[in-house]
């Protein structure tokens, strides 16, 4: 939006990002290289049957982002741009362990289970917000987990609300 379609009456400020895989992610690399184009078209069909969105895939790997998506979507000059990334060292439990130990593989970097911290990188670095998932940053995060913990009297390490209201505070005061 902010480079390529440019809407009127609008000015953007800045942009803040956390764990987006602006290099791409080495899973989706892994998953578009298993699942093969010919098997493709059933798997979309499958997921879209369900009501979900197919197009991302193919979108997200790096070569995509790297050689199409980066060349035609530059940064916009006047505009501040700021970035997280998240790392994880998932459990034997974790839905994240397979994706995260083929991204760990494959790009050899730290991960949030989805996207490796140097694809998060972009503009000003703010920062590795360690022993998060990709979902923990929706706050879409295992509830079981979260009760076993209160059983236990372990507390919650990530507090999503908590985190996106110290981004807007740092964009305050940096005066966006």
């Amino acid at each position: 939006m902010i480079s390529r379609l440019k809407p009127p009456n609008v000015k953007v400020l800045s942009l803040t990002t956390v764990a987006s895989p602006h290099r791409g992610s080495a899973f989706a690399d892994y998953l578009m290289e298993t699942i093969g184009s010919s098997n493709l078209t059933r798997i979309y069909a499958a997921m879209e049957s369900f009501g979900l969105e197919t197009e991302a895939f193919a979108q997200l790997t790096r070569n995509y982002m790297n050689n199409n998506f980066n060349p035609k979507t530059p940064d916009l000059e006047g505009v501040r741009y700021f970035s997280y990334g998240a790392s994880l060292d998932p459990t034997f439990f974790s839905i994240f362990r397979p994706s995260h130990n083929i991204i760990k593989r494959l790009e050899g970097a730290l991960n949030d289970g989805l996207v490796s911290v140097p694809s998060s990188k972009w503009g000003v670095y703010k920062g590795t917000l360690v022993g998060v998932s990709h979902l923990d940053l929706i706050n879409w995060t295992n509830r079981v987990k979260w009760l076993f913990w209160s059983l236990t009297g372990k507390k919650r390490k990530f507090n999503g609300v908590a985190f996106y209201l110290d981004i807007a505070d740092m964009l305050a005061k940096e005066g966006l």
